[in-house]
């Protein structure tokens, strides 16, 4: 069915000018310009007034967690708990209105010492107290660190293995690998109700950013059920690849039933703001707090060879500044350079890359997926953790930018909300929760932050042929906002409301 949207600002991110209409046919772009000159294919076609609202296309997300998104809504949330008393007592309402049984697990998420009155992370010793009946975890907002009872200990198989329950980085992956699944019902409607908060936020095209075998029951559930309503991209940790490979070999090409394999994930070290992040120098009073390194240079240079071997993209978890270098290192030792760049391999949230190393970024063609976000969640935080000077070149964007090095943002949901426009003001502001700019020199125009999100991202994923502009014959994936980003002042950018995402000519969520 042919639609013409018009009486509006179309943002075609091939040009910061709008232009007046555009025209679509089923699931593609037939025309974009001005309304005069769309008339002659514009027969026959409903007539959408976009009563002077702004259409642009729909948002990619370059980096996040849709399965653990989605059960995240079946967990208690601890986001914003202010104490251990407002912990607990979260808890035991959640474990009242879920009506657990003795045994049963009471699974939250979303903690964040940081924001904590303690300043530390909860103990076993207050979780057994109050729930002895239970078994619990508490999964930190970073997701790199996680606490559990006793009983959850022993159930996991991590008795003595534990710092009164506190579990960080691959031994807190391992317990997390063993927690229970829900029913399969609950997860239908879990990620029903994911995809819908995604679309909400003007994103069509999200990424399932580290795939475990564990979660291959799931993905073959949402598959035979045609849940899928967006285009997921699914990255499965390297130790896994084949198993997902050989099992979803019809999706490692192309999209099916809304999912495609995009090549593979290795993590290199922890979290800045739980000082888990690898870091050259040592963290603000520390001698010897380095951080975490997850892996050996040979496991590094032998996941870079296993992809380009087997033509996949990689994406490498890097936060802190020593995790870039082992990543460039590692893919410097690479003899078939022009093939590795090829594959478009990517930085995950790269926040303390330094600024001198992005030039080697963009000789390897070497994209930096920017957890822009951090300047505002945990700026204020990162200020602490590494002094002002250094945390001011965290997510060094206008750096990138100026080099002309192609960057993208993500949010790695469910750390926070996909709230895409946020991210963008994040970028453009670059403001703290108390009001510090954090790194005036990093800000980057608004129009450049939009291209991080649409057009970057798209190439990020290798389909900037179809997706991330407005064109003939682009995808119809687009959004339409109820003001423009390029005009509004840049502090109300994350106040701009989606009124309605398009997911390939279909409507996929309407504020109405």
């Amino acid at each position: 069915m042919k639609c013409l949207f018009y009486n509006g600002k179309i943002l075609t991110m091939e040009t910061p000018c709008p232009l007046e209409a555009m025209i679509i046919d089923g699931d593609t772009i037939l025309a974009v310009g001005s309304l005069e000159s769309l008339s002659h294919i514009a027969k026959g076609a409903e007539h959408i007034d976009l009563q002077g609202k702004t259409l642009m296309p729909s948002f990619i997300d370059s980096h996040g967690h849709l399965s653990s998104y989605a059960t995240s809504f079946l967990q208690a949330s601890l986001e914003n708990a202010a104490s251990f008393p407002e912990v607990i007592e979260r808890l035991r309402t959640f474990g009242t209105q879920s009506k657990l049984k003795d045994g049963d697990w009471l699974i939250a998420g979303n903690y964040d010492h940081n924001k904590l009155k303690e300043h530390r992370h909860p103990n076993k010793t207050m979780l057994d107290k109050a729930f002895s009946n239970l078994k619990v975890v508490l999964q930190h907002q970073s997701g790199h660190f996680g606490v559990l009872n006793s009983a959850g200990l022993e159930a996991v198989g991590m008795t003595g293995k534990d710092k009164e329950g506190y579990l960080e980085e691959n031994e807190y992956v391992t317990a997390a690998k063993r927690l229970p699944l829900p029913e399969m019902p609950q997860l239908v409607t879990a990620y029903a109700k994911a995809l819908r908060c995604y679309a909400s936020y003007g994103i069509t095209t999200l990424q399932e950013g580290l795939m475990v075998s564990q979660m291959m029951p799931i993905y073959r559930m949402l598959l035979s059920e045609n849940i899928l309503t967006l285009d997921v991209v699914g990255y499965p940790q390297i130790s896994d690849a084949e198993l997902f490979y050989s099992r979803f070999s019809e999706n490692a090409e192309n999209y099916r039933s809304g999912f495609r394999l995009g090549g593979c994930k290795i993590i290199l070290d922890g979290s800045p703001q739980g000082r888990t992040a690898w870091m050259k120098t040592p963290y603000a009073g520390t001698t010897d707090s380095f951080g975490v390194s997850c892996l050996t240079d040979e496991a590094v240079f032998d996941a870079i060879q296993n992809c380009l071997q087997n033509n996949r993209q990689l994406l490498a978890h890097c936060n802190g500044d020593n995790a870039a270098e082992q990543y460039l290192r590692c893919a410097e030792m690479i003899q078939e350079r022009t093939a590795l760049a090829a594959l478009r391999p990517v930085m995950i949230h790269a926040q303390l890359l330094e600024t001198k190393q992005l030039p080697r970024l963009k000789k390897l063609g070497m994209i930096p997926s920017f957890f822009a976000a951090h300047c505002y969640h945990w700026g204020d935080v990162h200020i602490k953790n590494f002094g002002k000077p250094r945390a001011e070149k965290i997510s060094p964007a206008g750096s990138a930018a100026r080099l002309g090095l192609p960057f993208t943002f993500h949010q790695d949901a469910p750390v926070i909300e996909p709230n895409m426009l946020e991210t963008v003001w994040c970028a453009v502001n670059r403001t703290t929760k108390i009001g510090v700019t954090l790194g005036k020199d990093e800000c980057i125009p608004v129009y450049e932050a939009l291209k991080a999100v649409t057009v970057n991202a798209a190439y990020q994923y290798g389909e900037e042929s179809s997706k991330g502009r407005l064109s003939s014959g682009m995808k119809a994936d687009f959004i339409i906002l109820d003001h423009d980003p390029l005009t509004v002042p840049s502090q109300e950018i994350r106040d701009i409301r989606v009124l309605e995402t398009y997911k390939s000519g279909v409507c996929v969520y309407s504020e109405k």
